[in-house]
């Protein structure tokens, strides 16, 4: 249960990031290593609250497994 009202308030927080982030029309350009972009400030937004709510996934996944790991050998 605790893990449903989890989800359910980071996909609250997803789509109020998302709502803001539809608010700004302007234009921004990207640098990279190799290449150069531009897109709406919207779409960055979204993208990298994307990137940033995968990342904590696999955070949180790995930090578990590694736990349940050490406790196994012990």
């Amino acid at each position: 249960m605790r893990l449903v009202i989890t989800l359910l308030i980071l996909f609250a927080l997803l789509v109020v990031a998302f709502a803001f982030g539809s608010q700004n029309n302007g234009m921004i350009t990207l640098n990279y290593f190799v290449a150069r972009t531009e897109m709406s400030i919207a779409s960055a937004v979204s993208l990298f609250t994307f990137i940033g709510f995968l990342l904590g996934i696999f955070t949180t996944v790995l930090w578990r497994l590694l736990s349940h790991m050490k406790k196994r050998s012990k």
